[in-house]
């Protein structure tokens, strides 16, 4: 059993980094990993234009460590009113790395984003002709459709016939949480991969309600069943070229973590790296670790692999529970912070 794995450089592709002192203090804890990363774009006000994306890509890279070469990729909030000839421009003119659906009030500051597909066929009419990919927010927004149900609900009545009706259009399901989810990106696949986060490999519905409320378990899609989680292992794990790292991680202040309503997100930039080595390790499957957070992604994206590398080592840490914002009166609460991890980042 190896005791260190040496893979080269991962890429994120799915992270909230948020604006101002939020992603000063958040930033270059995915910048200590990964090379790139997909920057969501639902800000306040949302990214959505290739002007919107050009500025907050520079504040991303003013945010960066002395010396990092960490890269965001930036995406295009899509509203009913996104313009075709915009998005071509920003794709042209390398801004934008992907198109960014969210259902009109499915998630954080998603309450800008769509609720008639048809409404943008025009764009993704261009994106299909142009190569620009889709990433989506899965989940179908209907009070009448059960929490849990939302992801299935979504790929029946939404992306199935999306990507009958735009099959040259390059999509990307993220975060998928259910058996249902795995099984349709597998059938769909190259059109349709999927990404997957740490905190959905590890946990259910149970961890976040089965033991009194824990709010910081608490994410959009919420987590599912242990059948889903053990889908999502075995899909991970594979070596399928459909599935590929990204790790949602979305900050929330403390405060608004423990409120009433707690916010939706989980912040896990700290730990992501060490998670997904543990549960690969876990699973017998280190050998598989590269493909599926370094390999897999860039290509569905069209970029090419990293050249450089990391390493990661078994050994046991303590992670920490919160990260300072604005100093320690303000904080973040970290995924798995204040427990022990089996796996870390060696040093360079």
């Amino acid at each position: 059993m190896s005791d260190r794995i040496t893979i080269r450089r991962p890429d994120d592709w799915h992270v909230h980094f948020r604006d101002g002192a939020m992603m000063q203090a958040c930033l270059p804890e995915t910048a200590r990993v990964f090379a790139r990363a997909i920057a969501m774009p639902n800000l306040t006000p949302p990214v959505r234009t290739t002007d919107d994306a050009i500025a907050y890509r520079e504040r991303l890279r003013a945010a960066r460590p002395a010396g990092s070469s960490f890269e965001p990729l930036m995406t295009c909030y899509l509203t009913h009113d996104t313009d075709p000839d915009d998005i071509e421009r920003g794709f042209r003119e390398g801004v934008f790395a992907a198109l960014k659906l969210y259902p009109a009030h499915a998630t954080t500051n998603a309450a800008e984003g769509v609720t008639d597909l048809n409404r943008l066929d025009r764009v993704f009419e261009r994106a299909e002709k142009i190569g620009l990919p889709l990433s989506m927010h899965g989940e179908e927004v209907d009070p009448a459709i059960d929490i849990f149900d939302r992801e299935a609900v979504f790929i029946d009545r939404r992306l199935g016939p999306l990507t009958e009706k735009f099959p040259g259009l390059k999509m990307i399901l993220e975060h998928l949480t259910t058996a249902a989810a795995v099984d349709f990106v597998r059938a769909k696949f190259p059109q349709v991969a999927g990404t997957i986060t740490p905190h959905h490999l590890e946990l259910t519905r149970t961890d976040m309600l089965g033991h009194g409320m824990r709010p910081d378990y608490y994410c959009m899609p919420v987590a599912k069943t242990e059948r889903d989680r053990r889908a999502l292992v075995a899909a991970a794990v594979s070596g399928e070229p459909c599935y590929f790292l990204g790790t949602d991680s979305a900050p929330h202040p403390l405060a608004r973590k423990r409120s009433i309503p707690a916010a939706a997100g989980i912040f896990a930039a700290p730990t992501a790296i060490e998670i997904y080595a543990d549960v690969f390790d876990r699973a017998g499957a280190l050998d598989r670790l590269e493909a599926f957070a370094s390999l897999n992604g860039p290509r569905h994206y069209g970029m090419a692999p990293n050249e450089d590398q990391i390493t990661l080592e078994r050994v046991e840490w303590q992670a920490p529970e919160t990260l300072a914002v604005n100093g320690p009166e303000e904080c973040v609460p970290i995924y798995r912070g204040g427990q022990t991890l089996r796996w870390r980042l060696a040093a360079a």
